[in-house]
């Protein structure tokens, strides 16, 4: 798989995993590029021109909050996040592939769970009509890339958990095998 948003995994889920692939690299080069750029502009304006942007900190911030979101779900589909496998890794190959299937699947409840939550906050500070001082953008706003990343994120889970299902191998995410030696390695 030469391409980074190529899958494995076939028809309906492997466009669906294709889907995310996209979203996640977009969000996240837009996200650090846009920051990088606001940051930038900011300090020479400071420093310069005498005068920093009015609403650099609020943009920053959303853009931190954007990148944290998609950044999990960035994390989960390339196997980056935290792992304590001090168990899993003496544990015969059958029950690490259960424990791994297991894993994903509860892992995808929580998101999806945390997704819910996170839907319902938002209503909240929908409710409560609180804006940005400086952009004047609701608050409700700039949250949509929490319930977005824990969906996505929950998504992948679930299938790493379907990849695992579907495979011999055992898989951390839907494209990363497990193993120390190569962790980059997929099967074809």
């Amino acid at each position: 798989m030469d391409n980074p948003h190529d899958t494995a995994l076939p028809g309906f889920l492997g466009v669906l995993d294709t889907a995310i692939s996209r979203i996640e690299s977009f969000l996240l080069a837009a996200g650090v590029l846009l920051m990088a750029a606001n940051t930038v502009a900011n300090v020479v304006g400071r420093f310069v021109l005498g005068n920093s942007i009015f609403f650099s900190e609020e943009l920053n911030r959303i853009l931190i909050i954007l990148i944290t979101f998609a950044g999990i779900s960035y994390a989960a589909r390339h196997a980056r996040h935290i792992r304590m496998s001090a168990i899993y890794d003496v544990l015969p190959p059958q029950m690490r592939k259960a424990l791994m299937i297991a894993i994903a699947v509860i892992t995808a409840a929580f998101m999806f769970l945390l997704c819910y939550y996170s839907v319902k906050y938002i209503g909240a500070q929908a409710e409560r009509g609180r804006v940005l001082p400086a952009l004047q953008i609701p608050v409700w706003i700039i949250l949509v890339w929490v319930p977005a990343g824990f969906f996505m994120t929950g998504t992948q889970y679930l299938l790493t958990a379907v990849r695992n299902l579907t495979s011999s191998s055992i898989y951390l995410s839907t494209h990363v095998q497990e193993g120390y030696e190569s962790e980059e390695e997929v099967e074809v």
